[in-house]
């Protein structure tokens, strides 16, 4: 965690600063700079969670938003996909498949995946051969990796998070992928603060990203000014009209003098 403590920041009014919510392998690095430049008097705290801590966090109001990973239940919590990630296949560096760029699904049968409690793929059986107890941690698991017990399937964030220098990974296609989002507590209105980091990741310019109120007030028109611009569609003096200032003879139709000065006679 950086910034204040989670504690501290969260007595505080939810003006004074912005509590995000991470869980393992996303990176916030690059959106917590942009925030700090252009709102350097909202400090940003950022809270390390693990999956299943994430949405409480969130609901309990530890946190104002979290990058999680979906699926996001939808009944109390908002959410935007923000992106999907490549799932990846962990082996020792001497593993045959470290010889090849990619690895499908099929050449995992022969292979004892473990399949760690805090999976992130959401699927019920990796393909392969299963172990006889599951790790309870992603970490746990690429140690069992690491010892030469089994292979791993991961998102390939959490593979970097795991780096080791004995273990490789390999691009694994033809299973399921790992989506991270943007999620908060669900309301009509999404908090201020919270508008401005969705615009932050969704790379808006400094120009637009003041949130959803600031927007709306910076399209609407003073009603001074909309009550001056009245009398200039009217032609009314003061108002710009085309024919403010010519002489009534140059007007069409009028009984005044022509264009040499003398009365016009009129028709008969």
């Amino acid at each position: 965690m950086t910034g204040t403590d989670a504690s501290s920041s969260s007595s505080a009014p939810p003006s004074s600063s912005f509590r995000l919510a991470y869980v393992p392998g996303a990176t916030p690095a690059k959106w917590v700079r942009i925030w700090n430049e252009r709102l350097p008097d909202v400090p940003l705290t950022l809270l390390s969670v693990t999956p299943a801590e994430a949405f409480d966090a969130l609901r309990e109001g530890t946190a104002d938003a979290g990058l999680v990973r979906l699926p996001v239940d939808r009944d109390d919590l908002s959410a935007i996909p923000l992106y999907t990630e490549t799932t990846v296949v962990v082996v020792p560096k001497d593993h045959l498949f470290a010889a090849v760029e990619e690895v499908s699904a099929e050449d995992l049968a022969d292979e004892l995946v473990l399949h760690p409690l805090d999976d992130t793929l959401g699927w019920e059986r990796p393909p392969g051969r299963p172990a006889m107890e599951r790790p309870a941690t992603t970490a746990d698991a690429i140690e069992l990796v690491a010892a030469g017990v089994g292979v791993l399937a991961v998102p390939q964030s959490l593979a970097r998070l795991h780096h080791r220098k004995d273990l490789t990974y390999r691009t694994l296609v033809g299973v399921p992928q790992s989506r991270v989002a943007l999620s908060w507590p669900a309301a009509d209105e999404a908090p201020d603060l919270v508008e401005e980091f969705i615009g932050i990741v969704r790379g808006r310019t400094v120009n637009s990203t003041r949130g959803r109120r600031a927007e709306e007030k910076k399209g609407q028109k003073q009603p001074g000014q909309q009550k001056a611009a009245k009398p200039a569609r009217g032609g009314k003096p003061g108002g710009g009209s085309r024919t403010a200032g010519r002489p009534p003879a140059s007007r069409k139709g009028g009984g005044g003098a022509g264009r040499s000065g003398k009365p016009r006679r009129g028709r008969g």
